[in-house]
């Protein structure tokens, strides 16, 4: 009698690497299934445009067989596998706070139906939990998780499955697509894989000069591969594989990827600080509120704050779902050190409009800007806006492309004075650090 099995892909929507559509493939008959969470309707647009997109790339790449369902998944799935008889429902084991609820209630739900959840692998090189110290705690500090992470190492990536044998099943159609004015590259697999090696083959100008070109905004010196790292149409362990950690730009290039298997460990061991401060002790830190914490807020949010590196990166933001990563640094240690907001604003300010946001990846990353995650010393790092742009942006290329009235009496003044307020800053810290 033939196996019958469902594979729940989720932030895994590709075909080649992936270990669990492979294992459900080995053993008979697959349904490939989407299930619309309405959990997730609050995703900004430009993400709900790139998952469309990705989803219509995954239904082509199946002939058509990936069925789409709506609703609470632990509804949809145990109904789905009585509904073509499947003993066994595989996915990518997901260790964010919601997706580990999530998978208990449909795993109970299919328990009681005789049938079972099988997770294998994960959407990081590493699966957040495994990285440890000698003595069994998880790690707070990047630099020595990324020695583990890297002794701890990762499987090579696998081949697409062969002429899988789908199941055929009504589905409810793919999700509409939101009106998003943004140029998003194809979600094809194809064509992923074609723009990661592209990149890996650029020589100076791609990923053997990553170390060298990451920093300047400018410059297109990254492989712009964090939106479909995001919804793995590419997983990490391809990237690992076609990069060589002996050259320092492939190893820097390797550490980015380290950062964001950390950050989904941070959150796996933490998970209120998905949202909370990491180190409770900010709980205590003043930030600004009222109206004018408000309008100090909107003028962020448009890029009209007066300082121009921080500026550009806000409206590279909004028109185009990405942001420089130092940039992104820079924009958020302005929020909460120059304007004394909270982190919290910025974070999902973020997750509105970046085509890449990722909880995780995301959230901690305020929180090192912040000063309240994972950091060996950061509250006194309070970045200059005007020497960070000296420095990463010296003949103005990317202030320039992003604010054309930059050198008309139409752009405004600086809206504060970063000595004064850095200062302010570093005294709401001490008091925090010292009450």
């Amino acid at each position: 009698m033939t196996t019958r099995s469902i594979v729940w892909f989720r932030r895994d929507l590709r075909l080649r690497d992936h270990p669990a559509l492979a294992e459900a493939c080995a053993t008979g008959e697959v349904l490939p299934v989407f299930v619309v969470d309405p959990a997730f309707d609050g995703a900004g647009a430009p993400r709900r445009a790139l998952l469309h997109d990705c989803l219509t790339a995954l239904h082509d790449a199946t002939g058509g067989a990936l069925v789409i369902r709506r609703g609470d998944p632990s509804d949809e799935i145990p109904a789905l596998a009585d509904e073509v008889d499947a003993s066994t429902v595989y996915v990518s084991k997901d260790y964010a706070p919601y997706g580990r609820r999530r998978d208990e209630a449909v795993a109970d739900a299919l328990r009681g139906a005789d049938r079972r959840l099988r997770g294998i692998s994960s959407p990081y090189a590493v699966d957040p939990g495994t990285v440890r110290k000698d003595d069994g705690d998880p790690y707070s500090v990047f630099t020595p998780f990324s020695k583990r992470w890297r002794a701890c190492g990762w499987s090579e990536p696998i081949d697409a499955p062969r002429s899988p044998d789908w199941i055929e099943a009504p589905s409810d159609g793919l999700p509409d697509r939101p009106e998003v004015d943004l140029d998003i590259p194809s979600a094809a697999e194809d064509n992923v894989l074609a723009r990661w090696r592209r990149f890996r083959d650029g020589g100076d100008e791609g990923l053997d000069g990553y170390d060298e070109r990451r920093d300047l905004p400018a410059l297109d010196g990254t492989s712009r591969l964090s939106p479909f790292l995001k919804y793995g149409v590419v997983h990490p362990r391809q990237l690992l594989a076609e990069s060589d950690a002996r050259s320092k730009a492939h190893a820097t290039f390797q550490s980015e990827l380290a950062w964001r298997d950390f950050y989904a460990d941070v959150l796996f061991h933490t998970p209120r600080s998905a949202w909370e401060h990491w180190n409770p002790k900010f709980d205590a830190i003043r930030y600004d509120e009222g109206r004018d914490a408000h309008e100090k807020f909107v003028r962020w949010c448009e890029g009209r704050t007066g300082f121009p590196i921080v500026d550009a990166g806000m409206r590279q933001l909004v028109q185009s779902g990405w942001m420089h990563n130092r940039v992104r640094m820079i924009v958020a240690s302005f929020l909460v050190k120059d304007l004394h907001l909270p982190w919290t604003w910025g974070a999902r300010f973020f997750l509105r409009h970046l085509l890449d946001g990722d909880l995780a990846s995301n959230n901690h990353g305020w929180q090192w800007a912040a000063g309240s995650g994972t950091d060996a010393a950061p509250y006194f790092r309070v970045f200059n806006p005007t020497a960070q742009q000296e420095r990463w942006d010296p003949d103005c290329e990317y202030v320039h492309q992003w604010i054309p009235e930059l050198d008309t009496d139409q752009y405004p003044e600086p809206m504060v004075d970063h000595k004064a307020e850095r200062q302010a800053a570093l005294d709401r810290y001490e008091a925090v650090k010292n009450p």
